[in-house]
C-alpha cells in the first residue's frame, strides 16, 4: 500500500493553478510556489508570463529570486493552493480577459 501511495500525483489540468501552489518547474533546481499569475518581469518587454514564483519554502527572497514560467514548463504539482469560490471566479475572469479556452 505505501507504493500506491507515493505513486499519488496532482495532474496540473489545463486552467492556471491557485496562488499558493508547489511545483517543479524543469529550469529551476528546487520547488517554487506560485504567488502571481499572468505577470510581466519589469524592464523584460511585453512577454506575459502565465505564473511568477517563488523558491519554495524560503519564500519571496528578492526580485532576483523571481521565477517566471508557462504553464506548459510546469513538470510536477507537490502541493495545490487554497481554493475558494472567490478564486474560481478570479481564474474565470483572467481566462476571459486574456481570451483563453
Amino acid at each position: 500500500m505505501s507504493n500506491e501511495i507515493n505513486k499519488i500525483t496532482i495532474d496540473k489540468g489545463v486552467e492556471l493553478l491557485p496562488i499558493g501552489t508547489v511545483v517543479r518547474v524543469g529550469f529551476v533546481d528546487q520547488a517554487v510556489m506560485i504567488y502571481g499569475r499572468k505577470q510581466k518581469k519589469v524592464d523584460h518587454g511585453e512577454e506575459l508570463y502565465d505564473y511568477v514564483a517563488c523558491p519554495y519554502p524560503q519564500g519571496h527572497l528578492s526580485n532576483k529570486t523571481n521565477v517566471f514560467f508557462q504553464h506548459e514548463h510546469i513538470e510536477e504539482v507537490y502541493f495545490k493552493g487554497f481554493e475558494t469560490a472567490g478564486e474560481k471566479i478570479l481564474r474565470e475572469r483572467l481566462k476571459q480577459a486574456f481570451n483563453e479556452k
